[in-house]
């Protein structure tokens, strides 16, 4: 039976349908693919070619499509699972700290009036009462689920497509450039779908009075500083979202790896799914540390442009000061993101596995690596 064409959007090094994977899959589990009992692979008396398979320099990893499940990796299937996860990722899990967030930007806008976290709460509550936690949830919602939809689903596109051109022994020894690259063009994408309801939720979450949310907030803001308003954010947003994207998704691969290699006695493909999904909170909290560090000082510019009608960066600096971009609401934002990227990665893998498709990183098959080092 003739083999099948590989789909040109799956890289052609890392997944393939050909005899060679079929033979790569038997030693990885010989129980697992019914296409070994075929006639003509029993019959086939040309053993240089699985000489040569073996020994060839090559980066393969064996498909993780699931048995059972109708989604191919890197098909169009498979960029709409993973744009979908992308959406419930990040939309519910910044709708739910809208709390948190709500009073990190007051922190930020206002440090004379909310000197704390506990004070900063207090204040809200007595002002405004528990429906004041929640002012804004709207655009938070609308526009991180915009911005998860890109971030994820152009992610996983990136990585294949600068997988594709840098060929698979760059890809297999600079696989972190590869994520490096992969999200901060991802991001760029994310943040144009962002940036008109950030302007939006920031200007009404710390502005009482100027709107009660998104229905009337956005044409109030419009009115104010025109559509192009909308967008004068955009350019420290990029400061502060592709850094941090970089940091999310680079260090949770890293990290991932790292505890299936050092902290986990058996290969990821042998793990229960709800270790595996274990790991990757953990590793996803772990990463959002390091994104709250990293991302900060353009956080607290983009709450203050968004905030004060006209002003630039430069005011910005100015008023806030150097030491107070890196500090200001700072161990807030860490608790907030930590807990935050941790869920998201918790939920999108959740889904992945959900449709039949593999967590996010781990450990590269030993054959896989063996063949690569050959």
């Amino acid at each position: 039976m003739e083999t099948p064409k590989t789909s040109s959007l799956i890289p052609s090094f890392l997944y393939s349908s050909s005899p060679r994977s079929i033979l790569r899959d038997q030693m990885l589990n010989s129980n697992s693919v019914p296409a070994l009992a075929s006639p003509n692979l029993e019959k086939s008396t040309s053993p240089p070619a699985t000489t040569t398979m073996l020994s060839r320099k090559s980066f393969l990893i064996a498909s993780p499509t699931e048995p059972g499940k109708g989604i191919e990796m890197y098909s169009p299937a498979f960029y709409a699972a993973c744009t979908f996860g992308g959406v419930l990722s990040c939309g519910l899990t910044h709708m739910a700290v809208t709390p948190l967030d709500l009073v990190k930007c007051n922190m930020q806008i206002d440090p004379a009036k909310y000197k704390s976290i506990s004070s900063g709460f207090g204040i809200l509550l007595k002002e405004q009462g528990v429906k004041g936690f929640f002012r804004g949830w709207v655009p938070t919602l609308l526009g991180y689920s915009a911005q998860g939809a890109c971030k994820f689903g152009f992610y996983e596109f990136f990585k294949k497509y600068y997988s594709d051109l840098a060929g698979p022994e760059f890809t297999a020894k600079y696989k972190t450039l590869i994520y490096l690259a992969g999200s901060a063009s991802a991001e760029v994408i994310a943040d144009i779908a962002l940036c008109p309801f950030e302007a939006v939720k920031v200007r009404v979450q710390t502005q009482p009075g100027f709107a009660r949310g998104m229905s009337d907030g956005f044409p109030k803001f419009v009115k104010s500083e025109g559509f192009g308003g909308l967008y004068k954010g955009l350019a420290p947003l990029w400061g502060r979202q592709i850094p941090y994207t970089m940091m999310k998704f680079a260090s949770f691969e890293t990290i991932v790896e790292m505890i299936y290699k050092y902290a986990i006695p058996n290969p990821k493909h042998e793990c229960s799914k709800g270790l595996q999904l274990g790991v990757s909170f953990a590793g996803g909290y772990v990463a959002g540390v390091f994104c709250a560090i990293v991302s900060h000082p353009a956080d607290n510019l983009v709450s203050f442009l968004n905030n004060a009608k006209g002003a630039t960066v430069g005011d910005a600096v100015k008023k806030i000061g150097m030491v107070g971009l890196f500090t200001r609401g700072l161990p807030l934002r860490i608790v907030m993101i930590g807990t935050l990227t941790g869920a998201q990665w918790g939920l999108y893998d959740a889904f992945k596995v959900f449709v039949g498709l593999p967590t996010t990183g781990g450990v590269a098959p030993v054959p896989a690596i063996a063949a690569a080092e050959a």
